[in-house]
């Protein structure tokens, strides 16, 4: 009996300290850890998300940006914080589903190491081209870098843009040189200056662009049409076949975040996402705005980590 008493003792505490810490949270700024660079979508997304939650919970929310190695410096960072809410990874399926395999090695286990919290939504890749390639639809580009084997290039800012140069590469049968960048605003800079001929990127940091004539859009990677770009094919469309490509967006705590905390922070982001308001800001950037439970991000970032493992064998691509 005394043994049992101690440990409905031991577990009361447990209960009570849990409970304690979860009804004094937020007590400090919360940090969003973003694994792409400032100007960058998910960069923007984080600040559309941010300023709402710092009111909701009325503590600041600082953005700190963390590119490189395909999103793991931002995710190593997250994985050995404390796990008590005050460190948020706003995570896509670059860190999360990609870098396991473009990476010859990561420090952290993107199912292990990570709390999942909510889903943000999803976001089309737009391929662009400098203006002075002699291309105006995919089926032009594609007769042109072939007629001009070594000639053109393609850049990438994350693990999306990646497999998307390296997919249509391998299906067209292309020699493309690919330009890795740690983000996307340098690399659009650089295919807007000529240095490099062309780049999958996010319609936040790409669509600008198009519209003013800088870039030229040729197409977009989901098989349904954008309603942002609706005069720009799918790759499906243009003639690669079975060209599917959408990219996620989620946030992600430390693994061991207390249950109390996890089920605030999701309760107040799903509010902020599904809000009609927060929802057309994001749009307005390119991106599909919608929330989930924790369970439901579970599931699916388990079944991403497999699809994404498969598309990165499929398009041949070697870790590095």
């Amino acid at each position: 009996m005394s043994f049992l008493f101690r440990a409905l003792a031991v577990l009361w505490l447990v209960l009570t300290g849990t409970a304690a810490h979860a009804q004094g949270y937020p007590s400090k700024p919360i940090t969003f850890v973003v694994p792409f660079g400032p100007g960058s979508g998910s960069d923007l997304i984080a600040r559309i998300i941010g300023q709402r939650l710092s009111t909701v919970l009325g503590q600041g929310v600082i953005i700190e940006n963390k590119p490189g190695a395909n999103g793991a410096i931002a995710a190593v960072q997250v994985a050995r914080s404390a796990p008590d809410g005050y460190t948020i990874f706003l995570a896509s399926n670059t860190p999360m589903s990609a870098a396991p395999s473009l990476n010859k090695s990561i420090a952290y286990d993107p199912i292990k190491d990570f709390q999942p919290l909510c889903r943000i939504g999803s976001f089309t890749q737009l391929l662009l081209v400098n203006p002075g390639i002699p291309a105006k639809s995919i089926a032009e580009l594609i007769a042109y870098a072939k007629a001009n084997p070594g000639k053109l290039s393609f850049a990438s800012a994350n693990a999306s843009s990646i497999v998307a140069g390296e997919t249509l590469k391998r299906a067209a049968g292309l020699d493309l040189l690919h330009v890795p960048y740690r983000s996307s605003p340098p690399a659009v800079q650089d295919v807007i200056g000529g240095r490099v001929s062309m780049l999958f990127t996010d319609m936040a940091t790409g669509l600008p662009h198009h519209k003013s004539g800088a870039l030229r859009g040729l197409a977009t990677t989901r098989l349904q049409r954008s309603s942002l770009v609706p005069d720009l094919p799918t790759l499906d469309e243009a003639g690669v076949k079975g060209f599917d490509m959408d990219s996620w967006a989620a946030f992600f705590l430390a693994a061991n975040t207390p249950p109390d905390i996890v089920t605030r922070l999701n309760t107040e982001l799903r509010k902020i996402i599904d809000d009609p308001e927060i929802k057309a800001q994001i749009a307005a950037t390119g991106f599909e705005a919608f929330s989930s439970s924790t369970e439901e991000l579970d599931s699916f970032v388990k079944v991403q980590l497999v699809k994404w493992t498969r598309m990165i064998k499929d398009a041949g691509i070697q870790p590095e």
